[in-house]
């Protein structure tokens, strides 16, 4: 019984980030068909602000201050795909580590175990990104 607490308590970080990218996935489908339907992006961002500082108001405040960024996300997310919107959320960590470099505020250095990982980890992103978006699959016919 003692290795299950110690699993749940060791695991708990990577089970809340699989629980996060549920909840990126389910709002890009819940934000695609309301924008399907003839709700406006403008419209639905404030709603979508609304219903956050009623559920989540301490972290609203500490943690989501920016209106800009997701008018500009369900713009993009009406002329492009649920797919590509996602795709687009997992490849920002390497996009900043690209531009960080760029910046020469991140230093890498081939010879250390840790550049070398991030170096391997922007490409399989931008990969994996790549082969998302182009590749098309199943539609799954949601209401």
């Amino acid at each position: 019984m003692s290795w299950l607490l110690k699993f749940v308590k060791e695991g708990q970080p990577y089970f809340g980030a699989t629980l996060l990218q549920f909840g990126y996935a389910g709002s890009a489908i819940i934000a695609k068909f309301a924008l399907n339907h003839g709700m406006s992006h403008f419209t639905f961002a404030v709603y979508r602000k609304a219903f956050a500082t009623i559920v989540f108001d301490p972290f609203a405040l500490l943690l989501e201050r920016h209106v800009i960024d997701q008018n500009l996300y369900y713009t993009g997310l009406r002329y492009t795909t649920t797919t590509f919107a996602m795709v687009m959320c997992n490849v920002l960590p390497a996009l900043t580590f690209l531009l960080a470099w760029i910046l020469r505020l991140e230093t890498v250095n081939i010879k250390r175990i840790a550049s070398q990982a991030k170096i391997v980890g922007t490409i399989a992103t931008f990969g994996a990104a790549m082969i998302m978006t182009m590749i098309g699959g199943l539609t799954i016919g949601l209401p």
